[in-house]
């Protein structure tokens, strides 16, 4: 059984006390005092043991610190939301504090959600891992070269990031300004560079969010439906994720619950957010208590070996880690998967 961490944003993730109505007044102190230990006791990435004293910080500290209007955070206990919770501001001008349904940008964590869709339809034989993507586009290809002579571009090598493709990220696009299409942006025409093969595709890992634009314009032309569509009609809502949503740019519904974004001198992004067209590989709203229902899904089927969204072979062969503790999606490392993510 591996632990699994989830990032989201700038934030972990916290929150809720247990709904069991007959949590006794000891379970409560016990879980109080357990989210004070957090609340209480961050601590640094880096200390040198015997050189470093322990110092902890508290939360609210580091975020004046850092410079961090707000976080958000939920664990994950024995398979259960064991409490979650808010912090600071999600918008400092309006004065609008960070609550357990503010929706946050889950940056490249967009990954391993979107993964999922890939490996339903390899359950579904619509697709199959050790094939050439080409096979299933129609509105562009993988261009060859001399790279793809012996070696292609496959959807497992897209998932675990082997593939030899270029284009490590994406900055996103000012709300209202136009927006390019998939194929545009694959081919260079948004503001990134074109997404290559730049060396033999199977030859190691290379973080690639070019690959996972690939594998959504793969998905999006296989299923003829938009890509927001799909995620939500085939995992969120399966998933009880009903109020996060890949839909970019972010309608206008959702606008009161959206975390403003902030740059690292405390100064908030251009127009509160930036635009995701990338969607499979940044383009995620989600909270910390949906986002966890992820990892809930397929702890549950890791540890029971028990079908669920996936099944158990699926969940087993996603999970198992190339020499980079790279998953088919996740992070997959000895002893935890999961998946980083931040906006640029």
């Amino acid at each position: 059984m591996r632990y699994l961490p989830l990032l989201l944003l700038l934030s972990i993730i916290i929150s809720c006390t247990p709904s069991d109505a007959t949590s006794t007044d000891e379970d409560q102190q016990a879980l109080e005092e357990s989210i004070a230990r957090i609340e209480n006791g961050l601590e640094l990435n880096l200390q040198i043991r015997g050189i470093d004293s322990v110092q902890t910080y508290n939360i609210e500290d580091r975020l004046r610190e850092l410079r961090i209007p707000g976080v958000s955070i939920a664990v994950l206990k024995d398979g259960e939301i064991a409490w979650a919770r808010g912090y600071g501001m999600a918008d400092s001008a309006e004065n609008r504090p960070v609550t357990t349904e503010t929706l946050f940008q889950a940056g490249s964590i967009s990954k391993p959600m979107a993964a999922l869709r890939a490996h339903q339809l390899v359950e579904q034989g619509m697709i199959h891992l050790d094939s050439n993507v080409n096979q299933y586009l129609t509105s562009w290809h993988v261009p060859d070269n001399e790279f793809t002579a012996n070696e292609k571009v496959t959807i497992r090598r897209i998932l675990n990031h082997t593939a030899g493709l270029t284009v490590w990220g994406f900055p996103g696009y000012p709300r209202g300004d136009t927006i390019p299409t998939v194929p545009e942006i694959l081919d260079g025409l948004g503001n990134t560079d074109s997404v290559r093969v730049y060396k033999e595709p199977g030859g190691g890992w290379q973080y690639s969010g070019g690959g996972y634009t690939i594998m959504q314009l793969m998905i999006t032309d296989l299923e003829k439906r938009t890509f927001p569509e799909i995620m939500k009609t085939e995992v969120l809502t399966p998933l009880g994720m009903e109020r996060s949503t890949y839909e970019n740019p972010l309608p206008a519904r959702y606008h009161a619950q959206a975390a403003t974004g902030y740059l690292s001198d405390g100064s908030p992004v251009e127009g509160k957010w930036v635009v995701y067209p990338e969607m499979a590989a940044a383009g995620l709203w989600t909270t910390p208590s949906e986002l966890i229902m992820w990892a809930k899904e397929i702890q549950h089927i890791e540890r029971n070996q028990q079908d669920g969204l996936l099944k158990v072979a699926t969940v087993n062969e996603m999970l198992v880690r190339n020499e980079d503790d790279q998953g088919l999606g996740p992070v997959s490392a000895r002893h935890y998967y999961g998946h980083g993510g931040a906006d640029e």
